[in-house]
């Protein structure tokens, strides 16, 4: 996934941490076909300069298409927690799965926030 958001960076911009998000709650999923509609995917990309919201493919979070909002590096994004952490940090609701808690920690950890 970094290496697809390489094109939507600055020169000289580093990415120094990628993770990727759904702005639906997975557990309608259980309840209503409605999220094949209404999901949208995101990748946030948090590099040393700003954090970087992007939208991806309607079926997939390979393919990076444009930067829907940047944020100030300072932000913090965490912690997060649960099976889906609910990220409301960044402007919009996102859920982000707990395979990628880690890589939140990692960019909320550059800043000193434990």
């Amino acid at each position: 996934i970094a290496a697809n958001v390489q094109p939507h960076l600055e020169p000289g911009e580093a990415v120094q941490a990628v993770f990727p998000a759904q702005t639906m709650s997975p557990y309608w999923a259980v309840l209503t076909y409605l999220m094949l509609f209404m999901n949208k995917y995101r990748v946030v990309a948090v590099t040393d300069r700003r954090i970087l919201v992007c939208s991806t493919g309607a079926l997939s979070m390979a393919k990076v298409k444009a930067v829907l909002a940047a944020h100030p590096r300072q932000t913090r994004i965490g912690p997060p927690s649960g099976l889906w952490w609910k990220c409301e940090s960044l402007g919009e609701k996102m859920y982000v799965h707990k395979r990628f808690h880690k890589d939140v920690q990692q960019a909320d950890a550059v800043l000193g926030y434990a």
